[in-house]
């Protein structure tokens, strides 16, 4: 196999896209679950102690939105690495 004539931008591409694509399933099932585990222990608490449901529903409000925030940066940088990847210009030869 000659490694000289292959495309490697054409496999660069690719590459990222399926990193990306994995990525994306990653940055979504991770908070997915942390979300399902913090609400979980958030009903049980105040199944145990009622009068306490307003602390810890804002504490259980505050934890969702941490969550949401990490799946929202993994989308962030899983958009740079598609459509603005720092090392393209490395692999494809721009004049």
């Amino acid at each position: 196999m000659d490694w000289n004539n292959l495309p490697w931008d054409k496999l660069f591409i690719l590459l990222t896209v399926l990193v990306s694509g994995l990525g994306v399933i990653a940055g979504i099932v991770v908070p997915a679950i942390g979300q399902m585990v913090v609400a979980s222990m958030g009903l049980k608490a105040i199944a145990r102690q009622p009068e306490a449901g307003d602390r810890i529903n804002s504490i259980v409000l505050l934890s969702l939105a941490m969550l949401e925030s990490l799946a929202i940066y993994v989308l962030a940088v899983i958009l740079i690495l598609i459509f603005a990847n720092p090392m393209l210009k490395y692999i494809v030869n721009v004049g």
